[in-house]
């Protein structure tokens, strides 16, 4: 079976990076941005780093700064209007998933307006044409949706958050520079991070994980595991690895999948608008104990990648427990809550939640075959 790599055409790592979009623009010979982000990120003074870089080239642009935390249909569809009306012909995300991720349906759609009613985005969309060029530039070291083919929006008309799966969508050019992310204040630093460790894990035992994945994916874990809990007191070196590691994260799932953490973290948002990362980070732990039957030689690797000593003497099992020990360790040093009951997760909802995650599509990379009853259960185990 052939196996696919889809990468950006072009991306910027490091101290300074986000000066290469004068250049970048340039070449290509775009002419105007529509600024995709958010309102917190205007005030903070995120967006203004790269407005001040766009100003003195004299480069025009629009803002759309209306994107909320796991994005809308509403907001997809002022996105696309906005777009259309500021005169622009490309896109710049700033900020984590969700400017990133309302911006690339917003470039679909502009490209392909068989698709203005936002919702038939869902699955793997079978566009025909590539969307508007889109340059993102990550603010979080997490979602890793500067490089990936995927992007998510809560249809709030129905209550559920839903994947898109398109290799048309990803980001000409992705610009992950660490001293846009140094402003992250620690809760979300915590949050993001653990979502770039399920990002690893989930892509390092889904059903299409291969050689090249699975290098990509161990060394990320390492990374992670050495860097985030110094990231969490800005310190420089650790912010630089921690953003090549979500990045690298993102290349992995991006082309082999995820699996059930995902699908159980999505109706969560949607329902309770919980932050994506802190919903991945809670149900992490339980998600593998569920799938150790089915990934314990796996999650040995992972257990020896996070810096568990002994791994070559331990079993299958005592491997996986190992990496589970592990991740549990890592969550409650950055004050991670343990259960979904402390992020107000009620028991009369899991039946609604079960039944919206095992039709996600992340469901399929699973390493475990599952029922909704299964997933109910690991809900249950996880309230506390």
């Amino acid at each position: 079976m052939a196996q696919r790599l889809i990468l950006n055409e072009t991306s910027y790592h490091g101290a300074g990076a986000v000066k290469e979009i004068v250049p970048e623009v340039k070449r290509r010979g775009l002419k105007k941005a529509l600024i995709v982000t958010d309102q917190d990120l205007m005030k903070f003074g995120v967006v203004k780093q790269v407005t001040d870089i766009l100003d003195a080239a004299e480069l025009p642009y629009s803002i759309y700064d209306e994107v909320v935390a796991n994005p809308t249909v509403a907001v997809v569809k002022k996105g696309v209007d906005v777009f259309q009306a500021s005169g622009a012909d490309y896109l710049i995300a700033v900020g984590g998933g969700s400017p990133m991720d309302a911006a690339k349906a917003v470039g679909i759609i502009v490209t392909n307006p068989e698709f203005a009613d936002v919702v038939s985005l869902e699955g793997v969309t079978p566009s025909k044409n590539p969307s508007v060029p889109l340059i993102a530039i990550a603010t979080t070291a997490g979602t890793a949706s500067e490089t990936t083919i995927y992007y998510v929006i809560t249809d709030e008309a129905k209550c559920r958050k839903y994947v898109c799966v398109d290799p048309h969508d990803i980001p000409i050019v992705a610009i992950v520079d660490p001293e846009i992310m140094s402003g992250m204040p620690p809760g979300l630093t915590a949050a993001t991070g653990m979502d770039a460790l399920t990002h690893c894990i989930e892509a390092y035992v889904t059903r299409a994980a291969w050689e090249m994945s699975d290098f990509i994916s161990l060394k990320a874990i390492e990374m992670i595991s050495n860097s985030l809990r110094n990231t969490m007191k800005n310190d420089p070196d650790a912010r630089r690895e921690m953003a090549l590691a979500q990045y690298m994260a993102g290349m992995a799932f991006s082309n082999v999948g995820l699996g059930l953490v995902h699908s159980m973290a999505h109706p969560l948002s949607a329902h309770y608008d919980t932050p994506h990362g802190v919903a991945n980070a809670v149900l992490l732990p339980y998600v593998m104990e569920f799938n150790a039957p089915a990934a314990a030689t796996k999650y040995r690797d992972v257990a020896r990648a996070m810096g568990v000593t002994g791994t070559e003497k331990m079993s299958d099992a005592e491997g996986a427990r190992a990496a589970i020990d592990a991740v549990r360790k890592l969550s409650k040093d950055l004050d991670i809550p343990q259960t979904l009951g402390e992020i107000g997760v009620q028991e009369k909802d899991l039946k609604t939640l079960a039944a919206s995650a095992i039709v996600d599509i992340c469901t399929g990379g699973n390493p475990r075959d599952c029922t909704v009853e299964e997933v109910l259960g690991v809900y249950r185990t996880a309230l506390g």
